[in-house]
């Protein structure tokens, strides 16, 4: 509503009538169409503008109430067409409210001088004791947070960063809150300095305060009873439920977080579930999950991970404080009871059990298992690839993917066999191989430090790993067909930027972009990031080729060497079917699972089986 219009004496006697008072009835602005019979016991202080009031409002299914502003004292505010505002506790000051609006039973709402709504504030994740290194703003994603953590040190970076977002800021910086179209506050406590987006709802939260809740059209964010919300940002379809507690935390798209669940200078984005434990400094990148009353994540870094009961990470060795920190890569599972003792490193897709106190660095060797030997390690290389486990998170997380087409910010490639776990594997491989080599048959188990692995397992360990290799080549054959790209000049490292693959290389270049001001607005970053994410299957075809050069010293792949290579790694699969479906069967025997549950497991594995066998049978064919 753009044109107002002032009072009619008529309009100011009926409203005194209904038990309406105005500091100064001149400064209350009214829509052309204004009618006041529906306005009562209203206090008006300040600038005031009003809409219409002509329609009734759904406030639960199939039931509404007339449009409204009843019982309350408004100072500063403007409000829209059609909104229900009643029973104010105390007051609604220098708020913008849109059209559409249900406010019912709320204590305070209220904007202060200086406000920044959660937004710009700078955090200290992972090193809980350490200098800020994430800037909160509403724009924010995993990848982007990936970047600022990675690159902290880097004093240009982080300066061009914070230049960027306090510009990206100041556009939406105003003297006072705002409240967008079709919101619904209701048997709510305190909003204090908070900026809610349009459709979304607040249900019985107990504190707002210093927060954005930013959500795409039709993507709304939920907040729920009890919920208190401090200095943090919520995003694009997530809910805070049941007595969660939020503090300089930010949560978006698609996050669930419930149960009491406490947080404070921890992140958690694009699907991730957090129900009843707690977590500080803690970086949850995509598909994050914790379930447990006794779960505590300090100062850890995770991703498509999830956490068994009572998990607990130590960042506080002795007396110099919460120092440490670790890292979790993509797919890690801590199991039922494990304690992991920071600083550790632990590689892809792998599982911990127990009380782990070795500091152990497991990124050279993927998809292991981590076992506590008292003070040591047991590591079982490549375990974790040929369980039933793994094939079900890869399989569910594409289709647990629950954000909006829209609102999909942070990028995530699901591919588990990718160019940077590949490479753990191949350092993987190659430390086995060595280890093998130069220790006498008759040892039993090779000690690494505070770190063991058995001779038996070790064995294994390569051959699963040479297994995925050709399962990874077979892959990307298929996947990179006739794009017409040259071999990389050397195989590339790459890095994980919470979600997003990408060469090491790449990360450079977007780092120096932006302390060079090529990049001078948080826009123009995150396009860069999604440019580099769809350059994705070329470059991995790149690395494809390089590491089929390496390997087997093709320097130029022909028709049948493509063919060989494709049956070699199609082979390769059907072997890890097979001993995923073994697998499967194993915790059948245990007795812990309904035979229905294994049946329907055994036939989406057969219906891949004979998918891959109908494959070589077409080829053959062909051929």
């Amino acid at each position: 509503m753009d044109d107002y219009r002032l009072l009619t004496d008529d309009e100011i006697m009926t409203l005194e009538d209904n038990g309406c008072t105005a500091e100064d009835w001149t400064n209350v602005n009214v829509a052309e169409d204004f009618r006041p019979e529906h306005i009562r016991n209203v206090s008006f202080y300040g600038e005031i503008k009003l809409g219409v009031f002509e329609k009734s409002i759904e406030v639960s299914e199939g039931f509404s109430l007339h449009s409204a502003l009843r019982n309350a004292t408004l100072r500063n505010v403007s409000i829209g067409d059609n909104c229900l505002i009643e029973n104010i506790g105390t007051f609604i000051s220098n708020y913008r409210i849109g059209d559409d609006c249900y406010i019912s039973n709320v204590c305070s709402m209220e904007t202060l001088s200086g406000a920044t709504f959660g937004e710009g504030g700078n955090i200290a994740v992972l090193n809980e004791a350490g200098k800020g290194n994430v800037i909160l703003f509403a724009g924010l994603t995993s990848n982007l947070a990936a970047l600022m953590v990675r690159n902290a040190g880097d004093t240009g970076f982080m300066t061009a960063m914070k230049t960027m977002i306090k510009e990206d800021i100041s556009q939406r910086y105003s003297d006072c809150g705002v409240i967008g179209d079709g919101v619904s506050i209701t048997n709510t406590g305190e909003i204090t300095d908070t900026n809610i987006s349009s459709g979304c709802i607040i249900k019985g939260a107990s504190r707002i305060v210093n927060c954005t809740i930013a959500a795409e059209p039709g993507d709304i964010v939920y907040i729920g009873t009890g919920v208190i919300c401090d200095s943090s940002i919520i995003t694009d379809g997530s809910s805070v439920l049941d007595g969660a507690m939020l503090r300089h935390c930010m949560v978006a798209e698609a996050c669930h977080v419930t149960s009491g669940f406490s947080a404070d200078s921890s992140l958690f984005f694009a699907n991730s579930q957090l129900s009843n434990g707690e977590a500080c400094a803690a970086f949850c990148g995509p598909f994050s999950a914790s379930h447990h009353k006794s779960t505590l994540f300090i100062g850890c870094m995770t991703s498509f991970y999830n956490a068994g009961s009572a998990t607990n990470f130590s960042n506080h060795a002795y007396k110099m404080g919460p120092l440490h920190y670790g890292t979790l890569a993509r797919g890690t599972k801590t199991a039922s009871g494990s304690h992991i003792l920071l600083p550790a490193e632990i590689g892809p897709f792998s599982v911990c059990l127990g009380k782990i106190t070795a500091h152990p660095d497991s990124r050279s060797l993927p998809f292991s298992y981590l076992i506590a030997d008292d003070d040591d390690v047991a590591i079982v290389p490549g375990r974790n690839l040929i369980t039933a486990g793994l094939y079900r998170d890869v399989v569910k997380w594409p289709r647990r993917d629950t954000r909006m087409e829209g609102s999909r910010k942070s990028l995530i490639c699901f591919d588990w066999l990718n160019p940077d776990t590949v490479n753990a594997i191949l350092r993987g491989k190659k430390m086995l191989e060595k280890l093998k080599e130069n220790t006498s048959e008759d040892t039993e188990t090779i000690v690494l430090g505070h770190c063991k692995i058995r001779r038996t397992a070790l064995e294994k360990g390569i051959r699963l790993y040479d297994m995925a290799l050709k399962m990874f080549v077979s892959y990307a054959l298929k996947q990179i067909e006739d794009t017409g790209c040259q071999p990389a000049e050397a195989r590339e490292e790459w890095c994980d930027l919470s979600g997003m693959l990408l060469p090491v290389a790449c990360e450079s270049d977007i780092i120096y972009k932006v302390k060079a001001k090529e990049i001078q607005t948080t826009a123009a970053l995150l396009n860069l990031l999604r440019d580099n994410a769809r350059l994705y299957r070329s470059r991995l075809a790149a690395y494809m080729l390089r590491l089929v050069t390496d390997l087997y010293g093709i320097e130029q792949l022909t028709s049948d060497d493509k063919a060989r290579l494709t049956a070699e790694g199609d082979a390769a699969r059907c072997e890890w079917l097979t001993l995923i479906k073994a697998d499967a069967e194993k915790e059948y025997a245990l007795g812990d699972v309904d035979k229905s549950v294994l049946e329907q497991f055994q036939a989406r594995i057969d219906g891949e089986l004979e998918a891959l066998k109908g494959e070589t049978g077409s080829k053959e064919e062909a051929e």
